[in-house]
């Protein structure tokens, strides 16, 4: 059956809660669309966040990412999208979201989202 794209963020139980660590992801392969024009936009998405209870499943991260491809979206409501969501699924300890998006009219955007958990 092949794989499909999906909004669906799977997790799974931090095997160490009791550490600070922090995991990295690089997809250079993310795609969407210009809300203006509905021409194509190319990014690396970088996210980096430390774990509090739960981490995301890897391959449903890649299905996440990849629902972006035919939606028209601005860089900055989708990085904060991004954000948003696995701030939702994971409630980590930190959290950075960074869309570095290949040069388009001759301007290159950079959109990073900074996420903190409350410690009170």
């Amino acid at each position: 059956m092949p794989t499909k794209p999906s909004k669906q963020l799977e997790t799974f139980a931090n095997p160490n809660p009791e550490r600070d660590y922090e995991i990295h992801f690089d997809a250079p392969e993310f795609t969407c669309l210009c809300p203006m024009t509905g021409q194509p936009d190319f990014a690396t998405i970088r996210i980096r966040y430390v774990p509090d209870e739960r981490c995301v499943e890897l391959k449903s991260l890649k299905l996440y990412l990849w629902s972006f491809r035919d939606e028209g979206t601005f860089h900055e409501a989708v990085t904060n999208r991004i954000a948003d969501d696995l701030i939702a699924a994971l409630a980590p300890r930190r959290l950075t979201v960074e869309g570095d998006f290949y040069v388009r009219g001759g301007i290159k955007t950079v959109v990073r989202v900074e996420h903190a958990k409350d410690k009170s």
